[in-house]
């Protein structure tokens, strides 16, 4: 449930932000601060974290633990964050987009970087578009787990049209 704040906060600053960790992690260390599409920048900070995390962290185990806790910690931190604002989903929020393709890039493993940056391309198609069901999740749950929830759904459709691509095309 969002708390009611005295005036909603629709232009969040990096002063704003930083008051917070759960701030800075839901904006994604600043990421989702870019007012021109956010969501799309916080993806993109999702790969670059990706590349270095899959650099000193090889384990698939505990890459797969990483992931998993990242959605958790995040439903808590979407709720709080849309809590500080007083807006449910704010496009600025961009932690649901992070752990999601971190899912895509985990899963693609060891796909090229040309692979990669089409899979960056259909997330962010599913993300902005939210066919059935994603648009089902997006507007029904309005909380933490809706706000990770429906980009973990674009994640599984970017997944399937990578498969079939793969299958087609072949690597």
């Amino acid at each position: 449930m969002i708390q009611q704040v005295e005036q909603p906060i629709n232009n969040p600053t990096f002063a704003w932000m930083k008051g917070s960790i759960f701030r800075i992690v839901g904006f994604g260390f600043g990421s989702g601060l870019i007012r021109k599409a956010p969501g799309t920048w916080g993806t993109l900070m999702g790969w670059v974290l990706w590349l270095l995390i899959s650099l000193v962290m090889t384990n698939d185990i505990l890459q797969a633990v990483l992931i998993f806790a990242g959605f958790a910690l995040g439903i808590y931190v979407c709720q709080r964050v849309a809590n500080d604002m007083g807006i449910m989903d704010h496009g600025g929020i961009v932690w649901d987009e992070i752990i999601a393709f971190w899912l895509v890039l985990f899963v693609m493993s060891p796909l090229s970087l040309v692979w990669q940056l089409g899979a960056f391309i259909i997330f962010r198609f599913f993300d902005i578009v939210k066919p059935w069901p994603i648009s089902f999740f997006d507007e029904r749950f309005k909380n933490g787990f809706g706000v990770m929830w429906d980009d973990i759904v674009a994640a599984v459709y970017t997944l399937f049209v990578i498969a079939v691509l793969v299958r087609v095309i072949g690597v």
